[in-house]
C-alpha cells in the first residue's frame, strides 16, 4: 500500500471577522459616549481662553432661569455661603458656569460669594468661538 502524503493545512488565521466586531464596538462607543455626559443644561458663551484640566475642581452653574447649582446640587442665594463653604476643599479651583441670557448681576453676585469664601483660583466656563467665515 502507498501513503499519500496529505496537504499541509493553511494555519493562517483570519483576522476579518475580528476587526470588523472591533469596529462594531467602537462605533458604539463613539456614539453614547456624548449621551453618557450628564449635569445642568447651561447655553455657554463663546468666548477665547485657555481650558482648565483639572480633576478637583468645583463647578458653580447658573441657569438660563437663574437657578444655582454647586456641583449637582440646587442652592438658593440665601443658603450659597453655608453650602459652598461645606462643599469646597482649600485651595481647589471653582469654575463658574453661567447661561449666557442670565443676568450679569446675579453672575456678579455668585463670583462675589465665591470670592469672600476664600476661592483664589477662579474661572469661568465658555465655548470656543467659531471662526468667522470671511467673503
Amino acid at each position: 500500500m502507498k501513503r499519500s502524503r496529505s496537504k499541509s493545512l493553511n494555519q493562517e488565521m483570519n483576522l476579518t471577522n475580528l476587526i470588523d466586531v472591533v469596529f462594531a464596538i467602537l462605533i458604539v462607543f463613539l456614539i453614547s459616549a456624548p449621551l453618557m455626559s450628564q449635569g445642568i443644561k447651561v447655553d455657554l458663551p463663546d468666548a477665547e481662553s485657555p481650558t482648565l484640566e483639572q480633576k478637583k475642581m468645583l463647578k458653580v452653574s447658573i441657569t438660563k432661569d437663574e437657578e444655582i447649582f454647586i456641583g449637582e446640587d440646587r442652592v438658593y442665594i440665601d443658603d450659597f455661603n453655608e453650602i459652598f463653604k461645606s462643599r469646597w476643599e482649600n485651595e481647589a479651583p471653582v469654575v463658574i458656569n453661567a447661561d449666557e441670557s442670565v443676568n450679569y448681576g446675579i453672575v456678579m453676585k455668585v463670583v462675589s460669594l465665591v470670592q469672600l469664601a476664600g476661592v483664589k483660583q477662579l474661572g469661568f466656563l465658555t465655548l470656543e468661538r467659531k471662526e468667522e467665515k470671511r467673503r
